[in-house]
């Protein structure tokens, strides 16, 4: 069950459906958001989910040409989406984006909020802000990790 908005699965609700799927032996994840989604250890059904449809927490590869001093993203390939498409879109934006930290932060930040991310920009008691803002921090840790194996 992705958690997209706190007021839509409580906390104690989720905590209580939890421990009933564990009682019956029935996997459950609880995403929040659902962009966060992983492969997990001891839930061969849910892992199977996240990797045969490709969906789930973003994972990007991508390759970069130096200009210069200046290195820019040539490409970016998609490898695991977002649920909800964004990661697509945040690669297609990303094309001739310089690669210092400031500047690709500000391109994976203007790309994620003009993108209709479903997640909630109201503050969530439990992470203690919106959960949109985690669904931003989750992407640009993608691009980081895939710059980090750049060709």
């Amino acid at each position: 069950m992705p958690i997209e908005d706190f007021n839509e699965v409580p906390s104690g609700l989720r905590k209580q459906v939890e421990e009933k799927c564990e009682d019956i032996g029935l996997e459950s994840a609880f995403p929040k958001p659902f962009c966060s989604l992983e492969p997990m250890d001891g839930r061969p059904t849910i892992s199977r989910f996240a990797t045969e449809l490709g969906i789930g927490k973003p994972s990007l590869k991508i390759s970069i040409a130096g200009r210069g001093k200046r290195e820019t993203i040539e490409a970016a390939v998609v490898e695991r989406s977002a649920p909800c498409g964004s990661t697509w879109y945040v690669a297609r934006k990303l094309t001739g984006v310089e690669t210092k930290r400031e500047i690709l932060y500000d391109a994976i930040a203007k790309a994620h909020h003009s993108y209709p991310c479903t997640a909630t920009m109201n503050v969530d008691p439990e992470a203690k802000e919106p959960i949109l803002h985690i669904g931003g921090y989750i992407i640009r840790e993608a691009v980081e990790n895939a710059l980090k194996h750049a060709e």
